[in-house]
């Protein structure tokens, strides 16, 4: 998991302001390091890609399920970890 918080902390520091990039924790708000719902659905983009999955957003909602670093990177790694699983019984 700790390559998955990484990855995940590196991304979402892309896109805060510049000011709160240094220091991300995962018990971190969002919204406190300054994260834009614009720069949230690109933060997800990002995500998917680099993860190769699909995460489940509603794109005509301004919010998102993630209040905190750490629940991003828990939802990444339960569907990567879903995402093996599945490739696994193929």
């Amino acid at each position: 998991m700790a390559d998955v918080t990484a990855d995940v902390i590196a991304i979402i520091a892309k896109k805060v302001p510049e000011d709160r990039r240094a220091g991300i924790k995962s018990t971190d708000s969002l919204q406190a390091l300054g994260l834009e719902s614009i720069d949230a659905l690109e933060m997800i983009f990002d995500l998917e890609e680099k993860f190769g999955i699909q995460i489940p957003y509603n794109a005509n909602s301004a919010t998102t399920d993630f209040s905190t670093v750490g629940d991003v990177v828990k939802a990444i790694q339960r569907l990567v970890d879903e995402s093996k699983s599945a490739d696994a019984s193929t």
